[in-house]
């Protein structure tokens, strides 16, 4: 099940989840007991505010991967019996849930429609828009993931009749066909703006293609957005991993909640999704982290899924204008406190709900909260796994919401009006499909009128841009002029593409020059959206702070520190590359602006940007100006190969950037006779050294301070400890689970033990230390004891995800098998089960083949007392790096 699945396991092993539901649960602070009255399952564990009741359970929902709820209550499932792992179409189904009388039960289900591996879903008016893999019905096999839209207008349960693709080929079906959807694309949810924002996994996507005829292509993951009617799609955010939905709270700010490398550590990175932002991963965020937009925090390991915007008045206000993000690693719906910071954030993450491998969560326009939970469906799905809760506040009260489509356009306006961010959405939507002078002389009367809130006015103010298109310009450019709405209307007037050649670039460069940090960021994001080259000075004039570093060596650089500071600058660099500003970038060089301009420069690909620094470099008499423009030229050598979907960077990617699978281009010649002829002249062959390795220029003059890998003196007899038998391997699993229960064991021995037992041959505990297996330093943060326990006295269960055994045969008759430690596009990293490592070209590899079973082997725990593997387990779990 997609990114669902990259918890940290222990070694290509079983991840069990108990059912944590209504069993006992430790009070403590604001943190109620369970307590229900039926074996049901529920939550373990939720703030005493509230209350969490079963809703559905497997007999209806099994394996739900997504859901999302309509306005007045109507609950929408995604039933995923194929999972991460399975293959077999024909098992997947969005399931209606309905709770006609209002009294917290489910009493009517219906099966919505049929399609395999839902992984998003969005319930607005008559439509149901989902996002799922496609099967071809004569081969059975996956040949990629649409975006689609059902009707039921006669609302009886069932979709009207087959969908309508809104985008098509959203994923790669090469890696959906050989891998399944882990890394795929995943939530969608609309934003009152009238966007659909969609949350791509790092398989990214070759060729998808909108209702327009409009096609598009993109490496890796990030957000994409697309109107409902399924065209103008467009890139939104680019370099995440494995995000699996997106949080959109009222004004339009995108929270996202995703992680690293599997296994490398699959640390949770909480991030403020800033339009045209780049995030660096796999190629920047380590080791080129000056140029990337940060996360906001690294939580440690988990996996992101579910995501809401909180906006609720029948909510506690401590609950309520909150980020909510569900984590399946950690079983856990967890809200994020942001702080505005400049034209970010900063944030603190609390625990709010447990709920067993939480998937999704939703709310509708009368404050009911619905969330899905996997609960130990395994990698395939499980018939009899997973349900489905409700959480109301203690003292909600249910009122119902109209039907949107009975109102009239005044009706409408007031609906508007809500503190319900459900309501204000869903009456938009509807004002939207009367007449446009109707609904634009409403919404503009809420949008211009100074005495309703913010959040309000700014959906009022959407709703006119919608409805009023190129006429709203005019209003829209006044209401740029007022203090409190100027970051938003300056969002709204560069919104849409279609109709820039009327929106004056005035109202930006202004805004620029005395905006605050927000009205600033918007005014820059909108300029590089004008398409207008005649705002290149006025963005090359924004100010690079001290903080824009590169890191040292092999240092991480701070990927996951907020820097508000770096923000314009990151934005004024993707708006100047977006205009193609070669000239104005070129012209800046060596003027106050140059830091700026230099940096632009690094992703202009062009003979003029070559020529320019060239010329530059020439006129520059400043050692640093002319150091840093070689780095800009050794920067242009290589670019990324285009992308074709054939490949993919698996889920340990190599990180060191700046570029995946590079390859030369038309002025690449010219670049390294330049850089060859300075370096012979340089007396510093130290600087062409350290550029041949950060850049990975392969020049051989230049010489290198990388060593070839050492393999590890890392000798484990595992033969010879797993036919030892102690108290261990002489019981039974279940009685060795029951022991655990009442041992805590030692961690200072299950320390020595960790190493006596060979794991130290497959896994790292210190993240400085050689990363091999999945990393073991955080392990106790995503499992309990009793799921570690179980991971190792049963490691074929079920393998974790980019952690099988892998079987491969290469040219001169050889023949490896291990695990994958590291990809690049041109070599692979693997480690066998005795730690050894070997270094694999890609152009020698003939066969690659994951094995059905773990390679490592049963029984490394039988030599071992009771006492002892307590003692091993208790140390494991303290591991919270």
């Amino acid at each position: 099940m997609h990114k669902v699945f990259l918890s940290l396991f222990f070694a290509f092993v079983f991840l069990y989840w108990n059912n944590l539901g209504p069993t006992q649960v430790p009070t403590s602070g604001k943190y109620a007991r369970v307590s229900v009255a039926d074996s049901l399952p529920n939550a373990a564990k939720w703030p005493a505010e509230i209350t969490i009741t079963n809703f559905s359970s497997p007999n209806i929902t099994p394996s739900p991967a997504c859901l999302a709820v309509a306005p007045t209550g109507e609950v929408f499932v995604g039933v995923d019996m194929i999972g991460s792992l399975g293959k077999k179409p024909g098992q997947g189904s969005i399931m209606k849930l309905e709770d006609t009388d209002n009294d917290g039960k489910l009493d009517r289900h219906s099966t919505f429609a049929m399609m395999d591996n839902p992984r998003g879903i969005i319930a607005q008016g008559h439509q149901v828009f989902v996002l799922h893999t496609v099967f071809g019905e004569e081969t059975g096999i996956a040949e990629g993931m649409d975006l689609v839209v059902f009707e039921d207008k006669n609302q009886d349960g069932k979709a009207d009749g087959p969908p309508k693709p809104l985008i098509k080929h959203i994923s790669s079906p090469k890696f959906l066909q050989s891998r399944g959807t882990d890394h795929s694309t995943n939530g969608i949810r609309m934003g009152i703006d009238g966007w659909i924002y969609i949350a791509v996994g790092d398989f990214g996507f070759v060729d998808a293609e909108d209702r327009s005829g409009k096609k598009l292509t993109q490496l890796g993951g990030g957000i994409l957005r697309v109107r409902p009617d399924g065209t103008e799609m467009e890139v939104y955010t680019h370099g995440l991993r494995n995000i699996y939905d997106v949080a959109i709270d009222p004004y339009m700010n995108i929270f996202t909640r995703g992680n690293t490398n599997d296994g490398g550590g699959w640390n949770v990175r909480f991030i403020h999704q800033i339009q045209s932002g780049e995030y660096g991963y796999p190629v920047l965020f380590k080791h080129f982290t000056e140029e990337i937009l940060p996360a906001l925090v690294d939580v440690g390991g988990g996996s992101g899924t579910g995501a809401l915007f909180m906006d609720d008045p029948t909510w506690p206000a401590k609950y309520n204008h909150v980020p909510m993000m569900s984590d399946w690693g950690r079983s856990q719906l967890y809200i994020h406190r942001v702080t505005p910071d400049g034209p970010s954030y900063t944030q603190q993450e609390e625990e709010f709900v447990k709920l067993a491998q939480i998937t999704d969560v939703d709310i509708d326009a009368s404050g009911r909260v619905y969330m899905s939970a996997w609960d130990g469906a395994g990698y395939s799905g499980n018939p009899d796994k997973g349900f489905v809760v409700r959480a109301v506040p203690n003292d909600w009260k249910y009122k119902a919401f109209p039907d949107v489509r009975k109102l009239s356009v005044n009706e409408l306006a007031v609906l508007l009006k809500s503190e319900s961010g459900v309501a204000r959405l869903a009456a938009q939507q509807e004002m939207l499909t009367r007449p446009a002078s109707q609904t634009t002389a409403a919404a503009w009367k809420i949008a211009s009128d100074k005495s309703n809130p913010d959040h309000v006015r700014v959906a009022a103010m959407y709703t006119y841009a919608q409805a009023a298109k190129a006429d709203g310009i005019s209003n829209l450019a006044k209401l740029a002029t007022e203090p409190a709405m100027r970051e938003y209307a300056l969002r709204a007037l560069a919104d849409r593409k279609q109709f820039m050649d009327k929106v004056p670039l005035a109202t930006f460069t202004q805004a620029l020059k005395d905006g605050t940090p927000r009205v600033q960021a918007a005014a820059i994001i909108g300029m590089g959206r004008l398409g207008r080259k005649e705002a290149a000075p006025a963005l090359l004039s924004v100010k690079v702070p001290s903080s824009f570093v590169a890191p040292t060596g092999n240092i991480e650089g701070p990927h996951a520190t907020p820097n508000s500071a770096i923000v314009l600058p990151h934005l004024a660099v993707r708006a100047l590359v977006s205009l193609d500003a070669v000239d104005a970038s070129v012209k800046a060089v060596g003027s106050g602006n140059s830091t700026l301009a230099l940096w632009a420069l690094r992703y202009m690909h062009d003979p003029k940007a070559v020529n320019g620094l060239i010329g530059a470099y020439g006129k520059a008499t400043d050692k640093a100006l002319k150091t840093q423009i070689l780095s800009t030229l050794a920067r242009l050598y290589h670019k990324e190969a285009p992308y074709d979907g054939s490949w993919w960077w698996s889920t340990r990617p190599d990180t060191h950037g700046p570029y995946y699978k590079t390859v030369t281009w038309e002025s690449s010649p010219e670049i390294k006779s330049f850089l060859m002829k300075e370096w012979k002249n340089s007396p510093d062959k130290e600087f062409y050294t350290s550029l041949n390795d950060k850049l990975r220029l392969d020049i051989p003059e230049f010489g290198t301070y990388e060593v070839a890998g050492v393999k590890e003196e890392v000798k484990v007899d595992l033969d010879k400890i797993k036919s030892r038998k102690g108290q261990v391997g002489d019981a039974s699993i279940e009685d060795v689970m029951l022991a655990m229960d009442d041992l805590k064991g030692d961690p200072a021995q299950g320390k020595k033990l960790f190493t006596r037992q060979g794991c130290v041959a497959c896994h790292s505990i210190d993240k400085g230390e050689v990363m091999k297996g999945p990393f073991m330093g955080q392990i106790g943060s995503i499992m309990n004891r009793q799921q570690i326990a179980e991971s190792i006295l049963k490691p074929n269960a079920s393998i974790s995800q980019g952690f099988a055994t892998v079987m491969i045969t290469a040219k001169g008759d050889r023949t490896f098998m291990g695990f994958v430690t590291e990809e690049s596009a041109d070599q692979l990293v693997l480690r066998d089960i005795a730690g050894q490592v070997s270094y694999i070209k890609a152009s020698d590899i003939l066969t690659r083949k994951e094995m059905e079973n773990s390679m490592m082997p049963e029984g490394l725990a039988n030599a071992l007392s009771y006492e002892e593997f307590a003692s091993l387990i208790t140390f494991l779990s303290q591991q919270k790096k």
